[in-house]
């Protein structure tokens, strides 16, 4: 078997080599190359419309049930308030962070955060009722610096600021379009009185006239909700602008 020869280095070579690793290791010092966040001393900033740990308002709420309706993993479950009426819960062991509830969210109660690092002990506390969305989280943060991923012709790096990057983000609130509950074939309806069951702001309300039962809509307590035009079993209602 034929040794493996390594060719002697002169002194002069060996300078050469040591000086340009120094010189390496110095550049990555100052202008490191390398992708790596140090988290989490250091935090990557998110955009704006990072879909991270909801936040919930329940003043901007109409209790339409759209968010639990849309949830494609049965992750929100609506809770009984207080005030008679229903706000939603979020079970984090079986959301998959889609955001269908904050984009089909009407009235803008449910909103995003920059939030995506929580912590819990066990499955048992994943589940957040409505109090723990509406105050915001207890956050205990490390980072000093926000980096970013800057790209240009030459290479990938890391911009690195000496800032605190916000986790809470103010959004744009949904532009809102006056919608009210209506009837399109009165002939058509058959009494059930689900519609009146299921409507959370009293709009909806039913009378005997000439022993036939009778359903009216009031308008100016309507919500527009939609919750009636789902339920309804034979198809009539529907969401009309105001």
């Amino acid at each position: 078997m034929k040794k493996v020869t390594v060719q002697e280095q002169g002194l002069g070579e060996k300078v050469v080599r040591h000086a340009t690793a120094i010189g390496v290791a110095m550049k990555e010092s100052v202008y490191p190359l390398t992708a790596t966040v140090f988290y989490p001393r250091e935090r990557k900033k998110m955009p704006d419309n990072l879909r991270g740990y909801l936040m919930f308002d329940p003043d901007k709420c109409i209790s339409c049930w759209e968010c639990a309706f849309v949830c494609p993993a049965n992750a929100i479950q609506m809770k009984a308030a207080p005030n008679e009426r229903y706000y939603p819960t979020v079970d984090y062991g079986k959301c998959i962070f889609c955001h269908f509830c904050v984009d089909s969210c009407s009235g803008g109660a449910l909103k995003t955060t920059k939030i995506h690092d929580v912590a819990y002990k066990d499955m048992d506390e994943m589940l957040t009722l409505t109090e723990e969305m509406i105050e915001e989280p207890e956050i205990i943060r490390e980072d000093k610096k926000s980096v970013e991923y800057v790209i240009d012709e030459h290479d990938l790096h890391l911009k690195r600021v000496r800032e605190v990057d916000t986790l809470f983000v103010e959004v744009t609130p949904p532009v809102e379009i006056p919608m009210v509950s209506q009837c399109i074939d009165r002939a058509s309806c058959i009494g059930c009185r689900v519609c009146e069951e299921v409507c959370e702001s009293g709009a909806i309300s039913s009378s005997i006239e000439r022993g036939v039962l009778r359903m009216k809509i009031d308008t100016d307590k309507c919500t527009g909700c939609g919750l009636c035009v789902k339920e309804c079993s034979m198809q009539i209602l529907r969401l009309v602008k105001k």
